[in-house]
């Protein structure tokens, strides 16, 4: 694995968590028009279709693909959508789904028996104190509520991570190819559309369903498609072709700047406001997230 990423592959990482990080804004169009039950089921349905058709499917187990399907699908963007529509800012949504990374650290260590080592513990600190700031600073964007709700997404998407990483051991232990992150995606995608429908029927109902889609201009489906080609096809495509050429601990701190543009592009596009706290409780957690991700990096050239 190459550690240096030349400027035109740096660019392309750039460019995914750009998409990222502006993607709150377009869930935040989207859901002027479409319930958030019915937006997710849209966002997967063309996230599989036609793609199924185009893309083999990855030799992991049709649990696993099921599994992590309905993690992810129902359990994050599901929840995400639902918080989003009155409860809490894109640009704090943003931040606060990042806390996945303290979450996934967790469950794999108690997967593992293995106790957090000290850098992991501050980090950990240091976020959880900006996400205090937040939790007692709510306005009307943002309530304790919406904090919950984009928590468990942030839940459910460390639990997706490790199903993940368990059909990436499982295809390693079998000597073959690495797993392909783009047809996981991809093939997982179609478990998370019968459930998201079905919840939407059932919590959204058919009249709103149908008055959604009736409403749907122009704009709402080019946040629709954003979702599924830009966020899915592209976002996870593009990383999954850096992360099998070059270093992991090069590669990942590029999300950290996820959050950077989801809160620039809700202020700038949506008028969100930066109030201090808000900047207080960005740069903690943004802190907590750079001492997890930099720290091994760093230390491990310290000690050359």
């Amino acid at each position: 694995m190459q550690s240096v990423i030349p400027a035109r592959h740096l660019l392309l990482a750039l460019a995914v968590v750009f998409v990222w990080g502006t993607n709150f804004v377009v869930i935040k169009l989207g859901l002027n028009a479409l319930p958030p039950l019915l937006f997710a089921t849209l966002r997967y349905t063309l996230a599989a279709l036609p793609f199924m058709l185009l893309v083999r499917r990855p030799q992991v187990s049709w649990r696993n693909l099921a599994v992590y399907g309905v993690l992810i699908g129902v359990g994050q963007f599901g929840l995400l959508f639902i918080a989003m529509q009155r409860d809490i800012s894109p640009g704090l949504a943003s931040l606060v789904v990042q806390s996945q990374v303290f979450f996934t650290m967790g469950l794999a260590m108690a997967l593992s028996g293995d106790r957090p080592r000290l850098f992991q513990l501050v980090a950990s600190l240091v976020a959880a104190i900006g996400m205090v700031v937040i939790a007692l600073r709510t306005d009307g964007s943002t309530t304790l509520l919406g904090l919950l709700l984009v928590t468990l997404a942030a839940i459910s998407w460390a639990a997706g991570n490790i199903v993940n990483r368990s059909a990436a051991l499982a295809q390693q232990a079998k000597g073959g190819e690495p797993l392909n992150m783009l047809a996981y995606v991809v093939w997982s995608s179609a478990f998370a559309v019968p459930p998201l429908f079905l919840l939407s029927l059932w919590f959204e109902g058919w009249p709103r369903i149908v008055q959604g889609v009736s409403q749907a201009g122009w704009d709402t489906w080019l946040a629709v498609l954003w979702q599924s080609y830009g966020n899915t096809i592209f976002g996870y495509g593009a990383w999954a072709w850096l992360l099998s050429r070059y270093a992991a601990a090069s590669v990942s701190p590029m999300a950290l700047l996820v959050p950077v543009f989801g809160m620039a592009a809700s202020a700038l596009l949506l008028g969100e406001g930066m109030p201090g706290w808000k900047l207080l409780a960005a740069g903690l957690v943004l802190l907590g997230l750079a001492i997890n991700v930099l720290w091994p990096h760093l230390h491990r050239r310290w000690a050359r």
